[in-house]
């Protein structure tokens, strides 16, 4: 199906970036705070990440399913809206039951739970966010409008690593605690990360579902069944290679995303035990608000770099610059050389995500298939969150094979971004004419 007239639109654009910043800020509270927090039950790498690991088995198929049902739902509250409006209301009252679990000394199984509770809702209306996008975006104006939401997406992360990193900050001035998290979980400072992300879960989902008007749902002449749309995916080559290099390509950042604290204190303190990754809490946050800083620099470039000069050209550079840092990562051994290398790796990042993000709308557009963007938006998605349940457990247990050396994670990391990138070279249909690296 053709899309008809959905050129940049600035209203629906932003909108969909607010909803990305509050969803980041989400995400961004479960990997600042929930790896140290964890840390008070277990020093364990694998236990740690397998719990960590339950957002991947989640996403693995909730948002497979809800995006394909999505694709017909028929209301005259549209397709995506009233999962996305469920799915944030759920997700803020998950966030201050993670809180409240930890205040209340909850044992590790019931926090997992609460943490389980919140990865679901977050999954609710994943593919459905994703899939607002190309539903109101027409092609040749995606690379624009992902760069956007990428910029705010990432935002989103910065601004809580930044709210996380000066509370902890006026934290350790009052107790005189060295250990950051020690001595945020001491003060009442705990809980306003965890009220400021549930304030805005829920307000940028009622905001979406109440300003955002879906265009009218196009009409499916012949509805593929669930397994169809699952076969289809595995006999279109195209579809299939860019699946498996983001799946590689995020399970390389989630290995330094899970395991960044472990990384930090194995690097800078010999090893990471409990005390030492609760020492390099704060620059963790730092580094991680760094990293966003860099990835905000990519992003915007990132689609702009998609629309005018070529799809696979975007993404392969942006791939080789993350990957590059990693490999130095193997030879790092002070602070310094730490964010030089991880600030190099958000620009690449950044431009990585950008060009990535448009891609199955334009497969789809390509191929006629318009109609179907939540069910391949939530495939697109599963393909993130596998990652995290791979690099969760196999993380963990690389880690604990090599002896507790999680050093280990950088060039196996690297390794992942070098072997996706000629799976996108290789994409037959990537290009449209007007751009640089076009096979017609």
């Amino acid at each position: 199906m053709k899309s008809g007239g959905r050129g940049f639109q600035w209203g629906v654009v932003l909108s969909l970036a607010l909803l990305g910043f509050s969803r980041s800020v989400g995400w961004a509270l479960n990997k600042g705070l929930s790896f140290p927090l964890l840390s008070s039950y277990t020093e364990s790498a694998f236990v740690k990440g397998t719990i960590l690991a339950i957002e991947g088995l989640i996403g693995l198929f909730i948002p497979v399913l809800l995006g394909y049902y999505s694709d017909t739902l028929r209301s005259r509250h549209g397709r995506r809206r009233p999962f996305i409006m469920v799915g944030g209301l759920m997700a803020g009252v998950a966030v201050l039951m993670i809180y409240t679990g930890y205040a209340m000394g909850v044992p590790l199984w019931g926090f997992a739970l609460t943490l389980g509770f919140f990865y679901l809702s977050m999954h609710v209306y994943t593919a459905q966010y994703r899939a607002l996008m190309p539903d109101t975006v027409e092609s040749g104006h995606r690379g624009k409008a992902s760069g956007v939401i990428t910029l705010l997406e990432w935002a989103g992360n910065l601004f809580l690593f930044g709210l996380a990193g000066y509370l902890m900050a006026l934290a350790v001035a009052e107790t005189g605690e060295s250990e950051g998290i020690k001595a945020l979980a001491q003060t009442p400072y705990l809980k306003i990360p965890f009220i400021v992300t549930a304030a805005f879960l829920i307000g940028a989902a009622l905001f979406v579902y109440f300003i955002i008007r879906e265009p009218e749902a196009p009409e499916i002449e012949e509805n593929e069944s669930l397994w169809g749309y699952l076969k289809s995916i595995v006999e279109n080559r195209d579809f299939l290679k860019f699946y498996a290099a983001q799946t590689l390509w995020w399970m390389s950042f989630e290995f330094i995303a899970i395991f960044l604290y472990g990384i930090l204190a194995y690097i800078l303190h010999g090893s990471a035990s409990e005390e030492n990754i609760k020492a390099v809490t704060s620059l963790g946050l730092y580094l991680m608000a760094l990293f966003n800083v860099t990835v905000l620099l990519g992003a915007l470039p990132g689609g702009i770099i998609y629309d005018r000069l070529g799809r696979r050209l975007s993404i392969i550079v942006g791939g080789v610059i993350f990957a590059l840092p990693q490999i130095w990562g193997w030879f790092i051994h002070t602070e310094a050389e730490i964010t030089i290398a991880l600030g190099i790796a958000g620009i690449g990042w950044g431009i990585l995500m950008a060009a990535s993000y448009p891609v199955i709308g334009d497969l789809l557009t390509r191929f006629e298939r318009e109609a179907f963007t939540g069910r391949y938006y939530g495939f697109f998605e599963a393909t993130r969150s596998l990652p995290v349940l791979l690099a969760g457990t196999i993380g963990g247990a690389i880690v604990q094979l090599a002896g507790e050396n999680y050093r280990v994670l950088f060039p196996i990391g690297a390794l992942l971004v070098l072997l996706a990138m000629p799976m996108v070279w290789f994409m037959k249909n990537l290009e449209v004419e007007g751009t640089r690296g076009g096979t017609e």
